[in-house]
């Protein structure tokens, strides 16, 4: 049969590492696939640097249109990011009848119940494993694995950068804009920032972690987002001494009043694997009835990682290519008309177990009084911190672990306790996962 005809959109260094894999293992994937792939035309924003790459003159262009509407091409490759042009290039490939695959997590989270409604028109599939956690295979793993599974919940340090981050405040004590200013140096971390430690790309991602582990559409907008900006490295001292670790995780978990989709630092025992992944490591935990809990873990960034993942979607699309498409895998795992709309619960009404550490001047009866606020509103103490003061200080940190309870009630706690005329400042709180 004749080569698979690609055009790839975008030749950064995910799009460079896409050729590298593709040209380095054609043998490979051609066996896989039962056809070869040829990457025929490539949109550059500057063809001078993809020259660079010893890549064809005739097949560089910077027409967007010269590869989207050459009927030759099957396949359309969108790594370049971002959301416009992205959405206009992708539609605009659907609508031609063109098959498509991106690593574009924000363009799926956002546009994705728009681009799968027009992939589903048109007869195309749209594959987007690379999109979450770079090379590991996670959305494959959801959606075919644990097809079988009722899924109940999926936790993940799916950014890289937020990880490399905490794991630095941790072993080596640094507070967090010197951790930041070192992964910048280390290329981790963008010169803006924003998306990864705000917690916007994480956020992206779980978004599609959860459609497809539940069966609902794509709800970007109702995600609760915490980012890690406001973490202090004393936080993490203690939360070590106490037996965690501090991690980021995107959580998606289904109860009985809703689902939970939220993104925020989490305490998590040592002794669990997922508190154990550092550095830029990515790790999907995911919870279902059948299988129990498994973990995945790998690279979630890298040139290399994720062209792995876009090249698996290639060869994925390829073999697909005559299949009738009422028989191919759903884009969110569910059939399209059986996709559920249930309510997304807010942080108010999330159950959880926390991590309180407040000022109080160093004087009898404090304690007292704060433990009498919480038994007043019914929530039950794990562990109490009391350190002993700084030399010369007048006020001394107490750090307070709390059993499950629902958020709107710790946040009366807090107030009723920030309240006390012995406390001095603003009193931290993070959640505590046991994920028993």
């Amino acid at each position: 049969m004749s080569a698979v005809r690609v055009g790839l959109l975008g030749l950064g260094v995910v799009g460079a590492g896409t050729v590298s894999v593709l040209t380095r293992n054609a043998h490979e994937i051609t066996r896989r696939a039962g056809r070869d792939i040829d990457i025929v035309k490539v949109l550059a924003r500057d063809p001078r640097k993809a020259r660079a790459l010893a890549w064809p003159k005739e097949r560089l262009t910077t027409d967007a249109g010269s590869v989207l509407d050459d009927p030759t091409i099957e396949v359309i490759v969108e790594l370049m990011g971002g959301l416009e042009p992205a959405r206009e290039y992708v539609l605009r490939a659907i609508r031609a009848g063109k098959h498509v695959v991106t690593a574009n997590k924000a363009l799926i989270a956002i546009h994705g119940n728009e681009i799968f409604a027009a992939a589903r028109e048109s007869g195309v599939v749209v594959a987007f494993e690379a999109a979450v956690a770079g090379g590991i295979p996670v959305i494959k793993t959801l959606r075919e694995g644990l097809a079988g599974n009722r899924i109940r919940g999926v936790a993940g340090i799916i950014n890289g950068t937020s990880n490399y981050i905490l794991t630095a405040m941790r072993e080596r004590g640094v507070e967090f804009d010197a951790a930041l200013r070192e992964a910048q140096a280390l290329g981790y971390a963008e010169a803006d920032p924003h998306f990864d430690i705000d917690g916007i790309d994480a956020a992206h991602k779980l978004t599609i972690l959860a459609s497809i582990a539940f069966g609902i559409p794509l709800k970007f907008d109702q995600v609760s987002v915490e980012g890690i900006r406001t973490l202090e490295s004393a936080d993490i001292v203690y939360a070590d001494e106490l037996g965690y670790r501090v991690k980021h995780l995107g959580i998606a978990r289904r109860m009985a009043r809703g689902i939970e989709l939220r993104v925020h630092p989490v305490l998590i025992p040592h002794r669990r694997l997922i508190a154990n992944v550092d550095g830029v490591m990515n790790a999907v935990l995911v919870h279902a009835d059948a299988v129990g809990s498994i973990l995945l873990h790998g690279p979630g960034a890298g040139a290399e990682p994720t062209a792995s993942a876009v090249v698996a979607d290639i060869i994925d699309v390829v073999r697909t290519l005559t299949t009738d498409p009422q028989w191919r895998v759903p884009h969110l795992a569910f059939q399209p008309d059986a996709l559920s709309d249930g309510p997304i619960l807010g942080m108010a009404d999330v159950e959880s177990a926390y991590y309180l550490r407040c000022e109080a001047l160093d004087r009898s009866g404090v304690l007292a009084d704060i433990t009498r606020i919480l038994a007043d509103l019914e929530i039950s103490i794990e562990a109490i911190l009391q350190k002993a003061p700084a030399p010369g200080a007048d006020h001394v940190p107490v750090i307070l672990l709390i059993h499950k309870v629902r958020e709107a009630k710790v946040d009366q706690a807090i107030a009723r306790i920030t309240g006390l005329a012995a406390i001095t400042g603003p009193i931290r709180k993070l959640r505590v996962e046991t994920f028993d």
